[in-house]
């Protein structure tokens, strides 16, 4: 009788512990958010109500939450891909390497200690399936540049969903030279690929292994930022939606899904404040369909939300103990698609353009002086700008990361963190403590100070994944 009882403790254990564990898994890295890119964006919403304080995002509203170191194993700064991998496989690395260690050799990722465990698995992004921090995931090579020979892992990690905006490259090798196209590797393992969601709704049901990425025509290999976006335009929302749909047909063993807001770190490294905000809100919208999700499932289900790093310096409070978030909402378009109209008017009218037409150009796009008046010195710099690139044909661009600028858009953006209150220490990384919220089944394994190499090995407790 006696060891009837202890056999059925046994039993009641077992199944307590394995009801605490998460069968559904979302991990949401948003690239280069550091905690000031969510207390802004946090602020501005506040102030576009009026009111002074936070109108607080979804996933900053979670129950637990710490912090995380993000250096790498060879600087204080991480890049994005040793971000990524350390984010992936919970192992420091080189900046520059996609899942491997400092010896190059293959490390294994989150995602495949989940496959392993006969979960399904996703791996997503706002960027190229084959940028960074997805990469990492899948991918195991020692430059993160190696588009094609990272693309062409992607079947080898047999993950059952992808989707991204594109591939970089293609039918191009890192060393410059031509190659067959990655696209009939993945159909002939099994991948249906479906360019946006219409497709992706006509395709899904005969589907085992799905790609889903941007519409036929789409001009980039990435989403457009959020404050960009066009009707039909695929979104990081529709995106989660997509691979929940997906991930979840005749399965009975959970998921493993991660979704990357890539983009944040793009506008980060070109200072634009307001492309940011959009960004970290464009990201929570995704985060949302997820916790609606555990809402319907909140014993199984994990999500987790972080940043590989934070990008841009980003300070809050440049002129006193003043802020003017609520100044963001005059900008109506990227500092790049502003760039673009400066371009297109240059053209249009060469050496005809007028200080007149860049006032009404700046005055549609940015608010300045319809909407936002404008010091002296801040009219001086835009004032200044158009006399070098306009008068005496002195254009030189400005070149970050992921974009180059017109002189004047790039001094436009400028005066816009300026009249903000905002502030930038750099266009590239800094070392920065990056925030961790976490709700539901093990989320309590995320509170206080972490490093970065933590974070998957405590998802992998929490889901029952063998580490």
């Amino acid at each position: 009788m006696k060891r009837l009882t202890y056999l059925t403790l046994l039993l009641l254990v077992a199944v307590a512990v394995r009801a605490q564990q998460a069968k559904y898994v979302f991990y949401f890295i948003g690239d280069g958010m550091g905690l000031n890119q969510v207390n802004t964006t946090e602020m501005y919403l506040a102030e576009q109500q009026g009111r002074i304080g936070i109108e607080p995002l979804c996933f900053a509203s979670f129950p637990v939450a710490g912090m995380a170191t993000s250096y790498s194993a060879t600087n204080s700064i991480t890049d994005s891909s040793a971000g990524g991998t350390a984010l992936a496989t919970g192992h420091k690395t080189y900046n520059g390497a996609i899942g491997v260690d400092v010896n190059k050799e293959r490390l294994m990722s989150v995602a495949e200690r989940a496959k392993r465990a006969g979960r399904k698995v996703g791996v997503t992004t706002s960027v190229s399936v084959d940028h960074a921090t997805p990469a990492s995931f899948y991918a195991h090579q020692p430059d993160r540049d190696m588009y094609y020979e990272i693309a062409l892992q992607l079947p080898e990690a047999d993950f059952d969903f992808y989707a991204g905006g594109g591939f970089l490259m293609p039918a191009t090798t890192f060393d410059k030279k031509e190659a067959p196209s990655i696209y009939p590797v993945f159909e002939q393992a099994g991948y249906t690929l479906a360019r946006g969601l219409d497709e992706y709704r006509t395709k899904a049901d005969g589907a085992q292994k799905m790609i889903l990425v941007q519409p036929e025509g789409a001009e980039a290999t990435d989403l457009p930022y959020a404050i960009d976006r066009r009707e039909g335009d695929l979104t990081l929302a529709q995106i989660t939606e997509s691979a929940i749909d997906f991930l979840t047909r005749d399965n009975r063993k959970g998921f493993f899904l991660m979704v990357e807001g890539g983009k944040i770190d793009w506008a980060c490294h070109n200072n634009d404040p307001a492309t940011v905000v959009s960004e970290v809100v464009d990201m929570d919208n995704a985060i949302r369909v997820a916790y609606e999700f555990y809402k319907k499932h909140p014993k199984e289900t994990l999500i987790v939300v972080t940043a590989d790093h934070e990008t841009g310096g980003l300070g809050m409070g440049t002129r006193g103990y003043t802020l003017n978030l609520k100044a963001l909402d005059c900008q109506k378009q990227s500092a790049d698609l502003l760039s673009r109209a400066i371009t297109d008017l240059r053209k249009a009218k060469g050496s005809q353009v007028k200080w007149e037409d860049v006032k009404a150009l700046l005055a549609e796009r940015m608010g300045f002086w319809d909407k936002l008046p404008l010091t002296w010195e801040q009219e001086r710099l835009l004032r200044d700008e158009y006399e070098d690139s306009f008068v005496k044909n002195k254009v030189v661009f400005e070149e970050t990361l992921y974009s180059k600028t017109e002189p004047l858009a790039a001094a436009a953006k400028q005066v816009m963190s300026r009249i903000a209150g905002l502030g930038w220490t750099t266009t590239s990384h800094s070392a920065e403590y990056v925030p961790v919220y976490a709700v539901g089944a093990g989320s309590k394994l995320f509170m206080g100070k972490m490093d970065n190499t933590d974070i998957p090995k405590r998802i992998a407790k929490a889901a029952g994944y063998k580490w």
